[in-house]
């Protein structure tokens, strides 16, 4: 029978960890009854570093439930690499593992499913959402959108696919091979192969607390996915000069014109907004190589992307 790890990362989450907690045991007993998952199956809480008690609270989880187990980060490294860790962690105790987040927007029901399909030979399901008509209008749009550019720019992703996933050994072992620092778990994945399957769910409001995903969160997980997976930034920029090249060399050849047939127009505003249109495209052109550089310069360095302070595993 195969040991089940469901993975959960965790910051400031003190209003939903005892109820994650009864939701995912309920979880793993059904699937157990069903003689689907090994009864030492468990649940696996990832503290990112909260400045809260989250970390309290999962402890007293541990104590007081056999089904539950606590991995605490040394400090605050974000959802990517707390999710990752608990991954790779959990590869080594067990056979497949489901990754939710803590406050179950996710639908724990299909979760059967997903096992179920695990048993059908897949290596990696994803969890896929069917409707989106609980978002607003704007956070429907701008990840409509995401999807869109991250196919433009040649990304393979799921679409309208997060971080609900379950992903077997096999495929985890294959994970723990991709050593880069700049992780965009959604776009990694969907690089290691083998059988895939979905299911599909209604995404839910949080059963408590606040989004730990603001605005400015999520647009810098768009960028760090689109440039950590394509270059086509740099080649839109590319295009651009080109672009702008072409029109130059049209604009001297009428100004050389102009010049010699003694129609010469003074024009300030037009001399302006050019020297301030090409300089606005030169800033972005490199900032935008910038963050390319800068990503390389975390990479090379090979710094460690986590440490655990604490495991709670023994009993």
């Amino acid at each position: 029978m195969d040991r089940l790890a469901i993975v959960v990362p965790c910051y400031n989450e003190k209003e939903v960890i005892k109820i994650s907690s009864e939701a995912l045991r309920q979880v793993l007993a059904d699937l157990v009854a069903k003689g689907k998952i090994a009864e030492d199956s468990y649940v696996l809480f990832v503290d990112d570093g909260s400045k809260d008690n989250t970390w309290e609270l999962i402890r007293a989880e541990y104590e007081k439930y056999p089904q539950i187990k606590g991995l605490k980060l040394a400090g605050n490294v974000g959802h990517q690499f707390a999710l990752t860790a608990g991954l790779l962690t959990a590869k080594d105790y067990s056979d497949v593992t489901v990754s939710i987040d803590a406050d179950l927007q996710d639908d724990t029901a299909v979760i059967e499913e997903m096992i179920d399909k695990f048993h059908e030979g897949c290596e990696i399901v994803y969890g896929v959402r069917n409707d989106r008509s609980s978002d607003s209008f704007f956070k429907r749009t701008t990840a409509q959108g995401f999807y869109k550019v991250m196919a433009a720019m040649g990304v393979k992703t799921v679409y309208n696919h997060a971080d609900f996933r379950l992903m077997s050994k096999k495929a985890l072992v294959e994970f723990a091979k991709y050593k880069e620092s700049n992780l965009f778990l959604r776009g990694l994945v969907p690089l290691i192969g083998f059988q895939t399957g979905q299911v599909f769910y209604e995404r839910k409001e949080r059963v408590a607390g606040e989004s730990k995903y603001p605005l400015k969160k999520m647009l810098a997980l768009a960028f760090n996915g689109i440039s950590s997976f394509s270059v086509k930034p740099i080649d839109f920029i590319a295009t651009i000069g080109g672009v702008i090249t072409f029109l130059s060399i049209i604009a001297a050849i009428y100004a050389f014109i102009s010049y010699f047939t003694g129609n010469v127009t003074e024009g300030w505003t037009s001399l302006i907004l050019s020297i301030w249109f090409l300089g606005g495209v030169q800033l972005l052109s490199v900032g935008l190589i910038g963050k390319y550089i800068g990503k390389i310069y975390l990479e090379v360095k090979q710094r460690p992307r986590y440490h655990i302070e604490t495991f709670l595993n023994e009993r």
